[in-house]
């Protein structure tokens, strides 16, 4: 470090923190150590007595702590996020859309493997609304050398380890499976459960209807919700294997590539999910979840809704954490159920 004037101090890096009393009001760090003093902190400094300053001189070749995390948030910044200020070394990331949030673990991994360095995350293949924190980074001295930071970026590569999809999933049809249902003699319960939870993502319901259990039946109505225009397609009910279930059958009938009939998670085990060639998903949802807060379903939905295709390997990733442990009162999504993947 060095002394120098108060007034030669613009763009300077102070050594320690500088106190500012005022009776009656505040004695407090007005400047923190690591501060880079500014023009307008001059006169601010002057009228506390301070008339000369210790500063760090720093070596060629090295960064101040939030110029390092400038680097670091450059690694991880992608579209439809927005960026604090550095405040003490520190920079936080927020959405600034609702999405799907998605996080590249492995290269996330080389950074924080990194002497020195951090990026901290929240759980990826979320959703996420605008204003949500995403992420927080910083490095750990407050002088770092460069080439640990050039090290990283070459690590990281031009994409960023960030992303938050917008969802663009709008419109959905909802098929109600099982004859005693198509028939009135139940009411149905299974729809409107379906319909509320992707009204509470903004989508909405243009067609629904109630089949009985015949697959020709079931893949018409897939046709018409097709031709609706829907961007997704729910077909509720008739998923386990008993004779009467024709819902999986149906689905794998309507042309529709099956990634998967059965689903690393309880409840939720008999979900089928699919694509058509245009990329429009279908999922066959079992009857958990008509009567469970929290299934496979609301951890594939985010996915589905901002367009994200879903792999077979990813969906085995999901039996970590796949186990809902059925609290009293339920927490989803504030708890570890779907967070595996």
């Amino acid at each position: 470090m060095k002394l120098i004037r108060t007034e030669d101090a613009v763009g300077s890096v102070l050594c320690h923190d500088m106190t500012q009393i005022i009776p009656g009001v505040t004695k407090d760090a007005r400047f923190r150590k690591g501060h880079i003093v500014t023009e307008e902190d001059i006169p601010v400094l002057l009228s506390m007595g301070k008339e000369n300053l210790y500063v760090f001189e720093l070596p060629e070749g090295s960064l101040h702590e939030d110029e390092a995390a400038e680097r670091l948030v450059a690694m991880c910044l992608g579209p439809h996020m927005t960026r604090g200020q550095a405040k003490e070394g520190k920079i936080e990331i927020k959405a600034d859309a609702d999405g799907l949030f998605k996080v590249d673990r492995r290269r996330l991994a080389l950074v924080n493997g990194q002497d020195q360095l951090m990026i901290a995350t929240r759980m990826g293949n979320v959703a996420v609304r605008k204003g949500d924190k995403l992420a927080g980074m910083r490095v750990i001295p407050l002088v770092i050398e460069a080439e640990k930071l050039d090290r990283a970026a070459e690590l990281v590569g031009a994409e960023p380890l960030l992303q938050v999809l917008p969802f663009t999933v709008k419109k959905a049809a909802v098929i109600v499976t099982g004859s005693e249902v198509a028939k009135g003699l139940i009411k149905d319960q299974f729809g409107p459960v379906v319909e509320k939870k992707l009204a509470g993502f903004g989508v909405e319901t243009v067609y629904r209807t109630k089949c009985v259990d015949d697959t020709q039946a079931i893949c018409d109505a897939i046709a018409e919700a097709r031709a609706s225009g829907a961007d997704a397609v729910f077909c509720t009910g008739g998923m386990s294997v008993d004779p009467d279930d024709k819902t999986p059958g149906a689905i794998r009938e309507s042309g529709a590539r099956i990634v998967t009939y059965g689903g690393a998670a309880l409840p939720g085990a008999m979900l089928c999910l699919g694509y058509f060639e245009d990329g429009v998903p279908i999922l066959g949802l079992p009857g958990c979840v008509m009567y469970h807060k929290a299934t496979i379903f609301d951890i594939v939905l985010p996915r589905v809704l901002a367009g994200d295709p879903i792999t077979k390997a990813e969906l085995a990733e999901i039996g970590y954490g796949g186990l809902c442990l059925g609290c009293k009162e339920c927490r989803f999504p504030d708890c570890s159920f779907g967070k595996g993947w």
